[in-house]
This record gives structure tokens, C-alpha cells and sequence, in this order.
């Protein structure tokens, strides 16, 4: 599970920032969180919320780049420059990145220092009685080469040395067939975000969820029942199979989601998901990421959490992260959300705020960081009255 993770300089944030999943022993143990191996309480679920162009997406982007360097950025060209974007008053200085974890029953910290052009320092630790190194990788500039060291990781000191400026050790030891790096690199994130911010909708991404659901009978009924017990005029959901014909002639299959509803006893009728509400559809896709987390486990990274859907929908959406028969992986999620009401359901400490300065730069701070903050506050109405800030200047 996702402990948490740091960056500076990074978009709209300039300075050091944290989101932590952790909670301590003050938290009630009615919060949404579980025990891990290493010892640690998790949090199961974190929303943050702010104002529009506050930083909420850009507060999300640091951990799914890292995710996406450790898995795959051995497969970028090996020119092209590496994906981030320092803030605007620091252009010309390296973002920085933390991410510490359990993972095979033990505490695991990465860390990456980077600009465009190049990784200037990579490493790797993990904890045994204390934090070790399994590799450090640093630039020196002077000799104009890549200084390693490795501890029981596993990639040739020669191999180690021919690492691409823009490609982690960790991605490239992978395709290298080391063991740890392979199952370090197999990414457990899910997300509705791409480089650019949230994904619009479009229709392919139903037929992308549909594809995904025809390959679990098991998450495909488990789809079915919750549409149902959420009140969405659905008695199941047939998908189907069809072709598409390609320029060259052959035949491409894909999969169509079909509603199927009742009228009554003996009549119903049946629609083509596209042609469902926005609401349907939106918790069509959701599900499909959600789902498969639930069951094998990692983090699901959401923009907009709340995109076409009723306030009331929240609540039993998080619920399926906090019980352990619906989240037997141990899965969390990691939201933006307009819809303040879900201050209702949430502890303090599963809340981060975020706002921006005049000089345009983001800020972000978790909720029971806050002084005076009370277990028993009606969070909601202390938001709305702006207590705690985070909300927009109007």
C-alpha cells in the first residue's frame, strides 16, 4: 500500500509538498484504514479538494509519473525528453520526487531527482532494522557519467553504466530480465488522468471498459449487482462482440455494453450504453477501474471522482474501500472532488486542501494539519463558511 509520496518543483508546485496516507493511533479506529505488514495504519481512501485551477490534478500528476517512469519509460525514444515540467519561476531547476511504500512485507522508499535533459539521482531503499540502499544512481557532471551502486539488485555493473539519461534503472533492469525490477516495474496504478489532465469522455472509453469487463465474469456480476442496488433502472448488462473492418480488409473485434431494463414482470427493453444516461455511463467506465483494484489491490487515481454523478453516489463508492470483503486487496483511492458533501463521510485526516497564490503557486495541506480542528466538526459547514481556506475568491 501507498504510504505516501513528495515532489517539489513540479507544475503549479514550487515548493516541498506531501501526501500522506498515514494515521496514527489518535485516528478512530472506525476510519477507513487497515494495518500493514510494516507496521504502519493506512488510510484507505484521500480526497482533496480546492478551488477550480488550484493545483487539486497537478497534486495527483507527481505519483502517476513516477508510476509510469519505474514501469515504462525504457520504452520512450531515447531522445525524447522526459515528461516533466518544472514550475515557471524555476525552469532551470531539477524536480524532485519521493514515493515510499510496503511492498512484499516490507517498507520501500524511491527517489528521483530530474530535469527534461536528464535523471541526475535515482535510488532506491529498503527497510530491514533500518532504511539500505538497493541502488543509489547519480550524475557527475564533471566526468559527464553515471556513478552506481548496487546491493543485491541484480543488473551488470556494465549494464548499469549504458542506462539512458531519460529511462529509469528500474525500467531498464526490468527488460534486462532482474527479477526485483520486474515486479517492481509491474504497475498496480489505475487513473482516468493522462499528461495533459483528466481524460474527456468519449465513447471508446466505454468500449475500453466493456472489453475489461468481458474478461472477468466475476467483476462483470459485480458490476451488474451494484448498478442494481444503486438505483439506476438496470437489470443487467449484456455485452457483445463485434467487427470492425480494417483498411487491408481483416476484421478487428470489439466488445458493445448493452443495458438491459425492465418495465415489468414479462416486458423490458434494451440500449446501447451510448445511448444510457451520462450518469450510467460515467459509473460504467469508474467501475472498470475501480473493480480490478478492489480485488488484486494498488491505487486508483481519479480526477473529478464525483464526473456525472449524484452527491448521494459518493458515500457507497468509498465504502467498497473500507471494508475488507469489498477490498480484499487492500486497495486505496486517490480523489479530486467538487462535491464537498463527501467532508460528511470523510475523517480529517483523509482530506487534503489545495489553493494557489497570486505568484501562481499551488499549496496543499491535510486537513487535521489544521489547528483547532475537531474529530466531532461539521466539517462541511466549516469548509463552506471557509475556515480552512481552499475555497475560491469570488
Amino acid at each position: 500500500m501507498l504510504h505516501h509520496y513528495s515532489f517539489a518543483n513540479f507544475q503549479s508546485y514550487r515548493e516541498w509538498t506531501e501526501v500522506s496516507m498515514l494515521v496514527d493511533g489518535k485516528v478512530p479506529q472506525s476510519v477507513w484504514a487497515r494495518n500493514v505488514p510494516t507496521g504502519e495504519r493506512v488510510s484507505s481512501v484521500m480526497s482533496v479538494i480546492g478551488a477550480n485551477a488550484s493545483g487539486k490534478t497537478a497534486l495527483l500528476k507527481p505519483l502517476l509519473f513516477v508510476d509510469w517512469f519505474i514501469s515504462q519509460s525504457f520504452a520512450m525514444d531515447p531522445q525524447a525528453a522526459i515528461p516533466v515540467q518544472p514550475h515557471l519561476s524555476s525552469p532551470n531547476e531539477p524536480s524532485q520526487f519521493e514515493v515510499e511504500a510496503d511492498f512484499e512485507g516490507r517498507l520501500w522508499r524511491y527517489s528521483l531527482r530530474c530535469t527534461p535533459e536528464r535523471v541526475l539521482h535515482e535510488s532506491l531503499y529498503v527497510k530491514h532494522d533500518r532504511m539500505r540502499y538497493v541502488f543509489t544512481r547519480d550524475w557527475n557532471e564533471d566526468d559527464q557519467v553515471y556513478v552506481v551502486k548496487q546491493k543485491d539488485f541484480g543488473l551488470l555493473p556494465a549494464e548499469a553504466k549504458k542506462v539512458r539519461p531519460n529511462a529509469s534503472l528500474i525500467a531498464t533492469a526490468a527488460q534486462y530480465g532482474v527479477p526485483l525490477a520486474q515486479r517492481l516495474a509491474i504497475s498496480t496504478v489505475r487513473t482516468n488522468i493522462h499528461q495533459y489532465g483528466r481524460q474527456p469522455y468519449d465513447p471508446n472509453q466505454l468500449l475500453t471498459a466493456a472489453a475489461h469487463f468481458v474478461q472477468s465474469d466475476t467483476q462483470r456480476l459485480q458490476l451488474v449487482s451494484m448498478l442494481r442496488r444503486w438505483d439506476l433502472g438496470l437489470k443487467d448488462v449484456d455485452i457483445r462482440q463485434m467487427e470492425s473492418v480494417q483498411p487491408d480488409g481483416s476484421k478487428q473485434p470489439f466488445w458493445v455494453p448493452f443495458g438491459i431494463h425492465s418495465t415489468s414482470e414479462t416486458a423490458g427493453f434494451e440500449l446501447p450504453f451510448m445511448l444510457e444516461s451520462n450518469g450510467t455511463q460515467s459509473l460504467f467506465v469508474l467501475l472498470s477501474r475501480l473493480l480490478p483494484a478492489l480485488e488484486r489491490g494498488g491505487v486508483v487515481v481519479i480526477d473529478e471522482l464525483e464526473n456525472d454523478l449524484h452527491p448521494h453516489m459518493l458515500e457507497p463508492i468509498l465504502e467498497l474501500f473500507a471494508s475488507s470483503k469489498t477490498n480484499p486487496g487492500g486497495a486505496q483511492l486517490l480523489f479530486t472532488c467538487h462535491a464537498v458533501e463527501v467532508l460528511n463521510v470523510l475523517h480529517k485526516s483523509q482530506v487534503m486542501l489545495v489553493e494557489k497564490d497570486e505568484q501562481n503557486q499551488s499549496t496543499a495541506w491535510r486537513l487535521d494539519s489544521v489547528g483547532g480542528v475537531r474529530n466531532d466538526d461539521n466539517l462541511y459547514a466549516k469548509y463552506m463558511a471557509g475556515a480552512y481556506g481552499a475555497v475560491p475568491q469570488l
